[in-house]
């Protein structure tokens, strides 16, 4: 494998292959907009010009005296009430901002409190400067009662299409993971492997809108490397439109990491610990002045998360029957770092310039223990027993730059982004393998142990631009048009070695040097309106992807291109009463991962393998949804029905050779139309009681066949009827303490080679805010009962495995968290409303 020097040398000449590439249309968008503002009839003289004026204030609470952080001060043209500045207060009730004089009224709101309207602004000639002096503003007695238990935003956010999950408000969470998150979010489910399912189908993650290193598609390892510290929400996409990629069968998820922008030194600290082993710390910082943003996150954990598993298998070879049980004990983990910082470079408060820095460490030492128990005819008859130790060491480091300027235009809402980003990972996975051999009693034959070793070496380089500009029209319309170009190199050798006489030699068929590249280019535009109460957006994206694998040793070379195009439409209708309707359609790609791709991964199993398959084809998915939601007072209802029809489903398929050793290898064998409907909610019965959750009602129906290792065709059925759900109650009581307690159910799920058991599970958390509430202690009891246990059955003719695996079990932590000149975040009225839109709403 490539030294990472070198990689990262190579992709300097990515780097500038992209620079040429999209500077003309980042030139020519640039000079669109100089365009379309310059002035039309003949400019001011020099000395003509008007200078600009300085506006400050301060706003405070009219009973108290206390400053109001975050109120809104708006400037309006009384010529047509048109929005000419906008601005916050800060810690202090400060606000500030520059215009340049006019007939102007002034609007100050607060949440909660009456808005104060100043009729009009005294500018007085010759002075560049206009204070306001204090501005009082009086509690709303409608709203006081409800607010002063609903201040904080709420653990879930709803709009038509996309849920917001606000990760601190979760105490399930504390201490853990990415991968805990997910698995905790609603709609969203993770598999045995780690794989991240949105209503039952794959789904795109990205990190703070973006493809990120640390998350992808082909290593989910990295979620577990993410400490749930480090995130402040998760944005949930169940169909979106044009503007995004069109990777992600049924949506795309979102994590958007802790930034603040406040002025002044700012930040979190957390510390937790937890049985089995669960260590770790993290530190959210800020520092704001004048017009430079500093922030820093950085985060460390140490877990071993101990695991158990068992394979119970019954197979026909020659007429005889055979059996093997198999059962696994395992302990994963070890030490990883993550540390992001940047700056932010304000030219004005609506250009800003973003530079920033994301380095990734880890180190993992995993011990995976397995025994055979082999019989025949009976499991009273036990023929002979294998033990195989499976230690492996792993490296991981993710590198990741980036630079962004993001313009706001004076007109709402018309706005330009630009975003360049490199990724390198590294990874390294070394494992030594012994194998002990035992009669049927238990007994140890006279046979030297088998020695093995494998390495897999994997870099990774990613260049990637995006390029997005927004045009409002008129008041709620607007036009959309961007680019999204990503260059993608992956380099994996892998070697399987075994020790004869003395001399390491290399397994055939076990070993080879797989290359992988990825080159995806896309361009998209989306026109929408709004007309009275009915919203619609149209979008189209196209895309075109360049793939190409190469195995070295066997000189076997798979090139594939494909261009397609991603239409998305959107109807949204505004019903009386806090209700909305919308209708969408989308279309949606998934491409084939490298693991999906790669022959060679895994060796820790020496009789069951998992392979890749190079000659793999994309699905392709269309998506069907009408959803509705709707407020009251108390909570919030959304509601879905949807449809997706999806063509060359690649399904994992088991075949069984005539020893009984399976490989498990993806294919294109299908079509599946799915049919669903879900309901999230969210309900506060009382001032202390909060209750939400979601429920997913969906019907499955696949269809399609393959070819078996002994050449038969096998066809391929399944029509399921299956559901999951979760419920979280939180209740408020003595002295802002909280307890809140979660239950996840999944029914069972019939698959074309079997079914999936239901798993229920039960989380526990206790919180209580100290030091004047700067401070909140959290106890966390994770699968309090020890039930998360995924368990599977495949059925294949003369062949059946029962399988059962539990990854972690019972994890108990408590947390400890800090906030240095922070509030805990206000929101709107407790609802979690923001608009009733999504995709397609204006």
């Amino acid at each position: 494998m490539r030294p990472v020097k070198t990689i990262l040398m190579s992709n300097l000449h990515l780097s500038n292959h992209f620079l040429k590439s999209f500077s003309t249309l980042l030139l020519l968008l640039l000079f669109f907009e100089i365009s379309a503002q310059a002035p039309s009839g003949p400019a001011r003289s020099g000395t003509e010009r008007i200078p600009s004026i300085q506006i400050v204030g301060k706003v405070l609470d009219g009973d108290t005296g206390e400053a109001l952080e975050y109120a809104t001060v708006s400037l309006f043209s009384k010529k047509d009430s048109s929005i000419v500045e906008g601005t916050i207060t800060d810690a202090a009730g400060v606000f500030e901002f520059t215009t340049r004089p006019g007939r102007f009224f002034a609007k100050i709101e607060f949440i909660s409190y009456e808005a104060v309207i100043l009729e009009s602004i005294p500018f007085e000639r010759g002075k560049l400067k206009l204070d306001l002096g204090m501005i009082s503003l009086l509690p709303d007695a409608q709203t006081l009662a409800e607010v002063e238990v609903r201040a904080e935003k709420s653990e879930m956010q709803m709009m038509l299409d996309k849920r917001v999950f606000n990760v601190g408000k979760d105490l399930a969470n504390m201490g853990g993971s990415a991968i805990e998150i997910l698995d905790n979010v609603p709609s969203v489910t993770v598999d045995v492997e780690g794989n991240v399912a949105l209503r039952g189908g794959g789904v795109r993650i990205l990190v703070d809108g973006k493809p990120s290193g640390l998350v992808n598609a082909d290593n989910m390892n990295g979620l577990r490397s993410i400490p749930a510290n480090l995130i402040e929400r998760v944005e949930v996409i169940t169909n979106p439109s044009a503007r995004y990629e069109a990777e992600g069968m049924t949506g795309i998820i979102n994590i958007v990491l802790k930034k603040e922008r406040k002025k002044g030194i700012n930040g979190s600290f957390d510390v937790n610990v937890g049985y089995p082993d669960n260590y770790g710390a993290a530190i959210n910082m800020n520092f704001r002045r004048n017009k430079f943003n500093f922030f820093t996150n950085y985060g460390i954990r140490y877990n071993q998360s101990p695991g158990i598993g068992s394979n119970d298998q019954e197979f026909i070879r020659n007429d005889t029957l055979f059996f093997t049980d198999i059962d696994r004990d395992s302990q994963r983990g070890g030490l990883s770092n993550n540390i992001r910082f940047g700056a932010d470079y304000f030219f004005t408060e609506k250009d800003i310039l973003t530079l920033s820095f994301l380095y990734s460490k880890s180190h993992d030492d995993n011990l995976t223990e397995l025994r055979y128990d082999d019989y025949v005819f009976s499991r009273q008859n036990r023929i002979g027993i294998t033990e195989r130790v499976d230690d492996e060491d792993e490296d991981e480091t993710n590198l990741e730059y980036s630079i962004s300027y993001k313009k706001d235009f004076k007109r709402k809402g018309h706005k330009l982004s630009v975003d360049y980003r490199f990724q390198s990972n590294v990874e390294v996975e070394s494992s030594n393998f012994t194998e002990t051999f035992f009669d049927g009693s238990f007994q140890a034959l006279n046979v030297p142990n088998l020695l093995q070793r494998s390495n897999n070496d994997e870099g990774e380089r990613r260049s990637l631009i995006q390029i997005d500009y927004v045009y409002p029209f008129s008041e709620n319309g607007r036009f959309e048009l961007g680019y999204l170009g990503s260059l993608r190199r992956i380099d994996n050798d892998y070697i399987v070695e075994e020790l004869r006489d003395g001399d390491w030699v290399s397994l055939e068929g076990l070993t080879n040097d797989f290359n992988y590249d990825e080159n995806i280019h896309g361009v998209y535009a989306t026109y929408g309106d709004k007309i009275r109460k009915f919203s619609y957006q149209f979008g189209v994206r196209a895309e075109y992807s360049d793939v190409r694998t190469e195995l070295e040793q066997t000189n076997e070379v798979n090139d594939r291109d494909y261009a397609n195009f991603f239409p998305s439409v959107f109807f949204t209708y505004d019903l009386p009463k806090n209700n909305a309707i919308q209708l969408s359609y989308s279309r949606r790609i998934r491409r084939p991962r490298f693991w999906d791709l790669n022959p060679f991964f895994t060796f820790s199993d020496a009789r069951n393998f998992f392979s890749g398959n190079p000659n793999l084809d994309p699905e392709f998915t269309d998506s069907y949804e009408l959803g509705h939601i709707k407020y009251w007072d108390k909570g919030s209802l959304g509601s879905a029905v949807y449809y997706r029809h999806t063509e060359d489903v690649i399904q994992r398929l088991f075949t069984a050779d005539e020893n009984g050793n399976t490989v498990r290898r993806p294919e294109n064998i299908a079509t599946e139309d799915s049919y669903g409907l879900e309901f999230t909610y969210s309900y506060n019965p009382a001032k202390w009681w909060r209750l939400n959750g979601d429920f997913n009602f969906f019907r499955a129906i696949t269809s399609g066949a393959f070819i078996n290792a002994e050449g038969v065709r096998r066809d391929l059925e399944a029509d399921t009827y299956t559901w999951f759900t979760r419920l979280t109650s939180r209740v408020t009581f003595w002295k802002n303490t909280d307890l809140q307690v979660r239950v996840n159910y999944r029914a069972p799920r019939i698959q074309p080679q079997g079914k999936t058991r239901a798993i229920l599970s039960t989380d526990l958390g206790l919180s209580k805010d100290i030091l004047k509430n700067n401070g909140t202690i959290t106890l966390s009891v994770r699968d309090l009962f020890n039930s998360r246990k995924y368990r599977y059955l495949i059925e294949e003719e003369g062949f059946v495995s029962e399988n059962v695996f539990q990854w972690r079990v019972r994890q108990t932590t408590l947390t400890f968290n800090y906030r240095l000149n922070q509030k805990k975040q206000r929101g709107g009225r407790g609802r979690g409303r923001g608009d009733y839109g999504g995709e397609g709403a204006f």
